[in-house]
């Protein structure tokens, strides 16, 4: 019994034994795989479409062209006629003060309407009438339309139009009833009401065509597109504005601005910025993440080496309406087309190359760097055209290679293992 134990635990050590070393040798294979993985994580790339971007994260002014509008009875509280975010035509209605009793007139409006009901459901002769039947299909229809409404301004509008289908309606029974006069004098009494109530209503009107809206801050009139050649460093930090914060709605006044172009003024310290001329086209991403084309107008220098740089945009402008001050890209520019790492592509006597490899068979391939950034650029192959003016002969241009989607290529090739030249 004994000399089994001892040979069944003899017989356990050797199978640890034998377990350790494979334990050892497998993490010896693991720390040597890391260790390549670290000196070199892969040397082959395969090639893929991609785009590539040269840009910066900067901080933006936002600059319009923009009037505001108020009225006389501010004071009052106002109504809007067309809502926030909305185009007006010139001369157009956008919103109105109420007049000073209007809460209390209204009241009284509502009240005379109930009247005119009771008084019009009394005589029910009136209702075969084909003139009151046709009233009656129409106020239906409209009720009906006012259900599905949502926009404010047309709900106005509905509602309006069935008053004047009541009073309408109202005027006919009172025409024809034996209560006539007791109804021409509810409907006269309301006609004055309504008579009071719109002619104590000031109605402010758009100066021009463009885009309504009620965050009024004060800035209107100091940060325009009139004094661009005022613009500094110290200025422009001098508003104290913070960034990304929505103007506050305004409950007295209201502005129109042009919905044609903003500016968007930027102070930088880029190289990009510094070599940038008046006129250059550029891009610019804002919160939400939409690109849009950019005309730098303006361009000042400060005494610190900061740029300051006049954006123009002529889109998502009502995107930028509830700012004053913004976070976005300056997008100096972008490329699209085969996208490698810089270390895939080495350089002999002002030509560029990477090496391509096809089942392990290396060739050396002539690219042309369409755009070069800090990590990758965008390659193309040459056009027989350029490799003539690179002063290629006729035999070298029809045995030129060129480079293609999903080619493999080596990351910092070695030269010396090139097959093929």
């Amino acid at each position: 019994m004994e000399k089994q134990a001892k040979k069944e635990k003899k017989i356990n050590n050797k199978k640890v034994i034998v377990i350790s070393i494979l334990l050892l040798i497998l993490a010896s294979y693991l720390i040597y795989v890391i260790y390549l993985l670290i000196k070199q994580p892969t040397n082959v790339f395969t090639i893929e479409e991609g785009k590539l971007y040269k840009e910066e994260t900067d901080v933006g002014y936002v600059i319009r062209h923009e009037t505001v509008v108020k009225g006389e009875n501010y004071k009052n509280g106002m109504e809007q006629i067309i809502a926030e975010g909305e185009r007006a035509a010139v001369n157009e209605n956008i919103f109105r003060y109420y007049s000073t009793n209007e809460d209390s007139l209204k009241s009284k409006i509502a009240e005379l309407d109930t009247k005119i009901q009771e008084a019009m459901a009394d005589n029910t002769e009136l209702s075969n009438g084909s003139d009151m039947k046709l009233l009656e299909d129409q106020i239906d229809k409209q009720i009906e339309n006012i259900n599905k409404e949502t926009d404010m301004t047309k709900l106005e509008e509905e509602k309006k139009e069935i008053d004047n289908l009541v009073t309408k309606k109202a005027r006919i029974a009172g025409e024809a009833s034996p209560q006539g006069s007791y109804l021409r004098g509810l409907i006269d009494e309301r006609k004055e009401y309504e008579s009071e109530l719109n002619s104590g209503a000031e109605y402010v009107k758009a100066p021009m065509s463009g885009i309504v809206s009620y965050r009024v801050d004060g800035l209107e009139d100091v940060l325009t597109p009139d004094n661009f050649s005022n613009l500094s460093k110290e200025y422009l930090e001098s508003l104290d504005l913070s960034t990304g914060k929505i103007v506050a709605t305004n409950n007295e006044a209201g502005k129109v601005i042009d919905n044609f172009y903003c500016y968007i003024a930027t102070i930088t310290s880029s190289e990009e910025a510094k070599q940038a001329q008046v006129g250059d086209n550029v891009k610019v991403r804002l919160s939400n993440n939409a690109e849009v084309k950019a005309e730098i107008t303006n361009i000042m220098k400060e005494d610190d080496g900061d740029i300051i740089l006049v954006l123009k945009l002529t889109q998502q402008i009502e995107e930028l309406i509830n700012y004053r001050k913004i976070t976005f890209d300056l997008i100096w520019w972008d490329a699209s087309g085969l996208k490698v790492p810089n270390q895939a592509i080495v350089s002999e006597n002002d030509l560029n190359y990477v090496v391509r490899n096809r089942a392990g068979y290396l060739s050396k391939i002539l690219v042309k760097v369409e755009r070069q950034g800090d990590n990758y650029s965008i390659i193309d192959s040459y056009t027989t055209e350029e490799l003539k003016e690179l002063g290629f002969s006729d035999e070298e241009i029809a045995n030129y290679k060129k480079i293609s989607l999903y080619d493999e290529i080596m990351i910092n090739p070695d030269l010396s293992k090139v097959e093929e030249k």
